[in-house]
Order: structure tokens, then C-alpha cells, then sequence
């Protein structure tokens, strides 16, 4: 099948290339759509989120290169944004105040209970470990439980056309905290799948944490994409790029593990509606 990117990072937040670098490279990698999705910005600084006064350029930039590229590739505007009960703004006005093609919903920043702060799960483990500790009281289920649940409003209340990453709160678990069979676990796992059957939102098989090594498995993971397919929960396929050598790193993979789980397409974005593409 044909390469697509719709999860895309550039200079704008934390990717290390412009967008016509990406543009070019995707046009000689045969892609055919790049969506470019830089993290929006937020109500609080973040170095790797977009600074609100670059959001006109940012936009204005992805709309010149549709136009200039037109003939060769199908370019879309979208962008990652983050939820953040009580402070994120709503996806809808996002999505059309900037003139969106499409959203992708993420959660990198856990609210606590408390007005301590937000417990980052991206990063260094430090940031993960003071994390549970401060914020959480030393208990992880409470702190995984409250990433979920965040999830799971993101995706009922904002209704993002795909969720991000979905399962990232294991990234710098790798076992140390929790298990990812117990029963509690798993459970909060089949609540969020429950919900996003309920709003049809897109799943993304992110390819990033495997060829960064920073995780064993996709996000989210096989018993996770097994669960999709039994419910017909659509997908899609996510290299999460921040430069140009990763534009493609891990989609064959991605492409294998969902024929072997028994998906038959995935959804890509054309003409301006999702549809699905045949594996």
C-alpha cells in the first residue's frame, strides 16, 4: 500500500525540520498525503508546544505549500491537541478558527487533583517517576487511572477525529510500576475502547516509541488493536515524524501487525472526508 503521514512535527513545536523539507522528502519517498499536526499551543509554555503567535504563520505556511505542491501531493493542515479539562480550548473552535482538515487528540500533561501541576509522561522517566510520587501520592493506578480518564473525556467531549498515542502512559512504565495484564489495567483499557466506538473516533497505530526505542510495542498495543478490530473500531497508521528520516520508520511493521490481527483497511484522509484504504 501507499505511504501517508498525518501525524507530523516540525520547527514550529519540537520537529527539527521545516515543512517544505518534509513536503520535498515525502514527494521522493512516494508518499501520498503528508498531514502536518504540530502540538497546539497552550495556556501555559511548554518548549515543545506551538508558541500561540506562530499559529497564523504556521497555518498561513501549510496553506502556501498545498497550493505550490498541488500536482504532486496531497498536503493537509491539522494539529495535536492536547487535552486539559478546564483550560484546553474547545477541538471544534479550534478546528475552525485555524482552518483545520482534520484533529488528532492527545494527552501529555495529567491534571492532578491538586494545584501542584501536571504530571508529564513524555520526556525523561524522571519526569514520570517525580510524577507518581508528587502529584500522586506514590500511587500509580490513581495516576494511570486519572491519564485514562482523561483520555476518555477528551474523546466524549472534544471529539477528535483520531486519538494520539492512546496508550503512552506505559512508555516509562516498561514494567516498573504496574503490569499491563492486571485486571485494573485492562479494564481501564476496555473503558476507553468502549468510548471510542461510541464517537467514532480514528485509532492511530504509532510507530515512534518502537523505532525510538522507547517502548516494545506499538501505541497502542496488540491486545488493544485486537480489541479495535473485534468492536470495528477504525484505525489509521501514525509515524509521529520529527524529522525526515522517520517519515516511513516503522509503517511496514504497523502494516504487518494489523493483516495479522485481521484488519483488512485502514482510514486515510482524501477529498476532504475519511475513507478507508484496503491493506
Amino acid at each position: 500500500m501507499n505511504y501517508f503521514s498525518y501525524h507530523t512535527h516540525t520547527i514550529f513545536c519540537d520537529g527539527k525540520n521545516t515543512a517544505e523539507e518534509f513536503v520535498e522528502r515525502a514527494i521522493e519517498l512516494g508518499l501520498n498525503a503528508i498531514g502536518f499536526s504540530s502540538h497546539a499551543p497552550l495556556a501555559q509554555n511548554e518548549p515543545w508546544s506551538m508558541p500561540l503567535q506562530s499559529l497564523k504563520e504556521y497555518t498561513a505556511e501549510v496553506e502556501a505549500l498545498k497550493q505550490k505542491y498541488r500536482s504532486k501531493i496531497q498536503i493537509y493542515l491539522s494539529l495535536e491537541i492536547d487535552y486539559i479539562p478546564e483550560a484546553t480550548k474547545s477541538f471544534k473552535e479550534l478546528k475552525k478558527e485555524a482552518g483545520l482538515d482534520y484533529t488528532i487528540g492527545s494527552v501529555h500533561l495529567v491534571k492532578a487533583k491538586s494545584d501542584s501541576g501536571f504530571w508529564f509522561l513524555d520526556g525523561p522517566d524522571t519526569n514520570y517517576i517525580h510524577g507518581i510520587e508528587v502529584l500522586f501520592d506514590g500511587d500509580v493506578q490513581k495516576a494511570v487511572t486519572a491519564y485514562y480518564n482523561q483520555i476518555i473525556e477528551m474523546i466524549e467531549t472534544q471529539k477528535p477525529d483520531i486519538v494520539g498515542h492512546v496508550d503512552k502512559v506505559k512508555m516509562n512504565n516498561k514494567g516498573r510500576f504496574f503490569s499491563e495484564n492486571e485486571k485494573w489495567y485492562v479494564d481501564l483499557l476496555d473503558q476507553t475502547i468502549k468510548a471510542i466506538r461510541n464517537s467514532g473516533t480514528i485509532v492511530e497505530v504509532n510507530t515512534r516509541g518502537i523505532y525510538k526505542k522507547k517502548s516494545d510495542s506499538f501505541f497502542p498495543d496488540s491486545y488493544f488493536l485486537r480489541e479495535c478490530k473485534k468492536y470495528a473500531v477504525p484505525v489509521t497508521i501514525s509515524t509521529d515524524a520529527h524529522q525526515l528520516d522517520e517519515l516511513v520508520s516503522g509503517f511496514d511493521s504497523a502494516v504487518s501487525l494489523l493483516k495479522d490481527i485481521g484488519f483488512k483497511s485502514v482510514r486515510v484522509f482524501a477529498d476532504g472526508y475519511w475513507q478507508d484504504q484496503s491493506l
